[in-house]
């Protein structure tokens, strides 16, 4: 058995002005904070002497490899995106950025935000344009009956506000 993973897609390559914030805020956070903090740690666990029993040298070193590698991935990702900042000409569909309130068929009503793939947080209802019920809804009207397929089964919704930033 093959130990190979293909590498994930990198989704839409959209962002939100708050979510590329974040993103530059935790950037910054992990080259001039943490990052410098963690060398001197491993500096300070190397000069104690023989390193392959150190532990704290070998910890130090795969969190700088972990950091990194997180920095690298952001440095990238960053380059690529595209923010939007502007709301679109009719504020009545629902497009990228908007918050988005449903009802299903049982009058249970929700509320989402569509935002890029790195925004995604359900505990704040953001979900990710690449999900299924954001591509369900982009495009539809206020009132518009919206089918979702989901792995459930399909589940039937309709949209009773839509609201920009």
């Amino acid at each position: 058995m093959s130990r190979y993973r293909p590498p994930r897609s990198a989704g839409t390559p959209l962002i939100t002005p708050e979510g590329e914030a974040r993103m530059r805020a935790e950037l910054h956070e992990l080259w001039h904070v943490r990052r410098p903090q963690v060398t001197q740690a491993v500096s300070e666990a190397a000069a104690q002497g023989d390193r392959s029993e150190n532990a704290e040298y070998t910890y130090g070193k795969k969190m700088l490899r972990e950091i990194d590698s997180r920095v690298r991935f952001l440095t990238k990702r960053l380059e690529n995106l595209k923010v939007v900042k502007e709301r679109p000409a009719d504020t009545g569909k629902v497009y990228f950025g908007a918050w988005v309130t449903i009802e299903d068929e049982d009058g249970e009503q929700s509320r989402y935000r569509i935002v890029g793939p790195d925004e995604l947080d359900l505990k704040q209802n953001l979900i990710s344009i690449d999900s299924p019920l954001a591509r369900a809804l982009v495009g539809k009207t206020l009132d518009a009956e919206v089918r979702v397929h989901t792995p459930t089964g399909e589940k039937l919704c309709y949209i009773i506000a839509i609201e920009y930033p």
